[in-house]
């Protein structure tokens, strides 16, 4: 097959600007062959290098004691004691789940699952985070459907319990919607698997299923704005097989257990390329691929379509070369490919041969290591006007607005698609704050939590940041789990762009502040730019998974309030209610500046609730929607009522962070205040549950009406 002649308009197409086609014209001291412009494409977009954001990435904490890998690898590595880790990360896969929402959302819980399992843990947790356009929008019930589906059909077949995630709905998102993947494992803190490749002549070795053609260029798509061509680029989203990267998963902690293993990398995005270039790069090494002996299922496929394949449920290895019969005899039994399709050479070369011809022949370190790294042009955002007069409504109107609306309505339309119980180690499913999950064969557990709050982001990236942090901790202290590091994900609009880039800039300060402060280390994540849709953006949405734990079982609070429990709030409240969810759902207005979050304060109230964990039944985090949100939400769950005393504006519905509701037996009351008095922590007893009704005040809703309303909601809005 003739190769297509390289133009100006080809590398364009390619997303490479010129700058970029000089560097690599330099590199290459020649034009690129159509192969090598492909991987070039796929190695230096946005997706695969962190161009516009790795400088920024690097101010992050990464590190603590509790540490074991941090960024930079497939995953990251946590100790949780008793030679015992656990690897976990999030990524995005939002393009393609616009493009085609099942075969989209199915590949990203594939995808991160195998960053998992690759380096040698069993996955036991998921989650997504999940945004979507206005319910009104043409497209956002397909979307929903579609999405959750997909996000459902892959994680329940593959066998990880779905425990926790969010969903939101803006009219930011109805162009690009997000789907944020979260997969966390366990591993032997001594066995695990990394990336770099280490040996000369070592075989590199195709495990898995077969390459097609779907997804050929995934990860350029994944780095560009969507606009009137999108159905063109259908072909570039990747079809998912769950039964077979179940089996993957068995063969490859099967291969791993036997000593076969040097390295091993899954291939995501940019396939091939990528996942053969990284394991060369990270081991100063070279390598050698022979195309003719990888397993295709489609013919006449070209090097430039093998390179670029997305194909799910694929793995490169490299491997002692004296196991290479006991290691294929593991993927014969469990009926998958296992071909040798190259060497690691000692030359920075990256050789890629095909029917006897060269088709690329690259510096390898030049494809990684020394891709394009920009410092872009950015400006702070500026402060918020103060937020001006609040329109007047009544408590019980103002909560009917939050649980009729379908980012704060009940969610069981969504999570009792997902299998949260498989594995049967399950304690806390969704709907009930952070989920939890047994560590098998231990009296431990793990929490997890996944948080943002966009609207605070646009408004303030700095305490937006800070904020989506602390959300996750409190989420964590809310089940009684000790936090113990993040993933982020980190979804923004076009990095070209001062103002965007300046979003970007302040949040990841507020990330890194509040990471720091609450010592909560990032230990991997993703960033998505170009999450635009004909030049608008999307809401900053840097997406804070985090995991805790428990050493006990008998540290977690996950009861529900019985009659006469007394309703309790930790931390202070002011009545901040810019950017709050009331004003967004109640009025449309997103307006004045997002809450200030004190770092001080929200360790100190923390550890105040760990502290005083057995003196309380129920727990949860304020946030959205403030104290009539979670009171209700509290309430509503366990079959009764409650009654608030007050039914001012700001003191239901502010959102002034470092703040827990509480619900306590009376008796447990007057060691609680002493505790806080010593503390420096402060207390406030707002109410009671009891009875059949929800009083705000003097204003009241019978509990079985508002609850009708919280649980049919969701459907009945977004229309699925």
């Amino acid at each position: 097959m003739t190769e297509p002649t390289i133009t100006p308009d080809l590398v364009a197409s390619h997303g490479i600007k010129p700058d970029e086609w000089e560097r690599l014209l330099g590199i290459l001291g020649r034009q690129p062959s159509f192969t090598e412009l492909g991987i070039f494409s796929a190695m230096w977009n946005e997706h695969c290098s962190y161009k516009s954001s790795k400088i920024h990435l690097k101010k992050l904490p990464t590190k603590g004691p509790q540490v074991i890998c941090g960024p930079g690898e497939n995953a990251g590595v946590v100790d949780i004691g008793d030679g015992q880790a656990v690897i976990f990360k999030m990524e995005s896969h939002n393009h393609p789940s616009y493009i085609e929402p099942h075969q989209g959302a199915a590949t990203g819980v594939g995808g991160i699952l195998r960053d998992v399992f690759t380096m040698g843990a069993r996955p036991i947790a998921a989650m997504n985070a999940l945004s979507f356009g206005l319910p009104s929008h043409p497209k956002t019930a397909h979307l929903v459907k579609g999405v959750v589906e997909g996000v459902g059909s892959y994680g329940n077949a593959f066998g990880v319990p779905t425990v926790g995630g969010e969903v939101r709905f803006h009219r930011s998102y109805n162009g690009n919607c997000l789907v944020n993947a979260f997969a966390a494992g366990l591993a032997d803190a001594d066995k695990i698997f990394y990336s770099a490749a280490s040996g000369v002549g070592m075989p590199v070795v195709y495990l898995g299923a077969k390459t097609g053609r779907d997804g050929v260029g995934g990860a350029t798509m994944a780095s560009a704005e969507f606009d009137d061509t999108i159905e063109e680029k259908r072909p570039t989203v990747q079809v998912g097989d769950p039964f077979t990267e179940k089996r993957l998963l068995e063969a490859c902690l099967e291969l791993m257990a036997s000593g076969a293993v040097i390295s091993i990398q899954d291939m995501g995005a940019a396939g091939l390329t990528c996942s053969a270039v990284e394991m060369g790069d990270k081991g100063g090494l070279g390598i050698r691929l022979q195309l003719d002996d990888v397993p295709q299922r489609e013919t006449g496929m070209t090097a430039y379509e093998m390179m670029l394949s997305e194909s799910q449920e694929r793995m490169l290895m490299v491997l002692k070369p004296e196991m290479e019969a006991e290691a294929r005899a593991i993927f014969v039994k469990w009926d998958l490919d296992f071909a040798i399709v190259g060497e690691t050479i000692p030359e920075d070369r990256f050789l890629i041969l095909h029917g006897n011809e060269v088709k690329a022949d690259i510096p390898l370190s030049k494809l990684s290591s020394s891709a394009p790294e920009y410092d872009r042009p950015w400006v702070p955002t500026p402060a918020a006007a103060p937020l001006g007069a609040v329109p007047a409504i009544g408590a019980i109107a103002g909560l009917k607005a939050l649980i009729g609306s379908p980012s704060y309505a009940h969610k069981a339309w969504v999570y009792e698609q997902y299998d949260a119980q498989v594995g049967a180690d399950t304690v806390v499913a969704p709907g009930a704050g952070a989920g939890v999950v047994r560590v098998h064969g231990t009296g431990k557990a793990l929490a997890f939590t996944s948080d943002v709050t966009p609207r605070y982001v646009k408004a303030n990236p700095v305490q937006g940041g800070r904020q989506a942090v602390a959300e996750a901790y409190r989420n964590l202290i809310a089940v009684g789990a000790k936090p113990l590091a993040t993933t982020d994900n980190l979804n923004f609009g076009n990095p070209e762009k001062p103002e965007i880039m300046g979003q970007f800039v302040g949040a990841l300060q507020g990330i890194g502040e509040a990471c720091l402060a609450l010592d909560m280390p990032i230990v991997s994540g993703n960033v998505s730019l170009y999450n635009e849709t004909d030049g608008s953006g999307i809401l900053p949405t840097p997406t804070i998974g985090a995991v805790g734990i428990l050493a006990s079982m008998d540290d977690l609070i996950a009861g529900r309030p019985v009659a006469g429990d007394l309703a309790i709030v930790v931390g202070v409240t002011k009545g901040h209610l810019g950017q709050s969810a009331l004003l967004a759902e109640a009025f449309g207005i997103e307006a004045g500046d997002a809450p200030a979050v004190d770092l001080g304060a929200e360790r100190r109230n923390g550890e105040f609730v760990l502290a005083n964990r057995k003196a309380i039944r129920a727990c949860a985090d304020l946030s959205d929607g403030g104290l009539a949100l979670a009171v209700f939400e509290m309430a509503e769950g366990a079959g009764l009522g409650v009654k608030i005393d007050g039914s001012e504006t700001g003191f239901l519905f502010g959102e002034d962070q470092a703040r827990y509701l509480l619900a306590v037996a009376q008796g447990q009351l007057a060691g609680l205040q002493a505790a806080a008095k010593a503390a420096g922590v402060t207390l406030s007893l707002v109410g009671q549950f009891d009875g059949d009704q929800v009083l705000f005040g003097e204003d009241g809703a019978p509990m079985a009406d508002l609850s009708a309303l919280y649980r049919s909601a969701f459907a009945s809005t977004v229309g699925v």
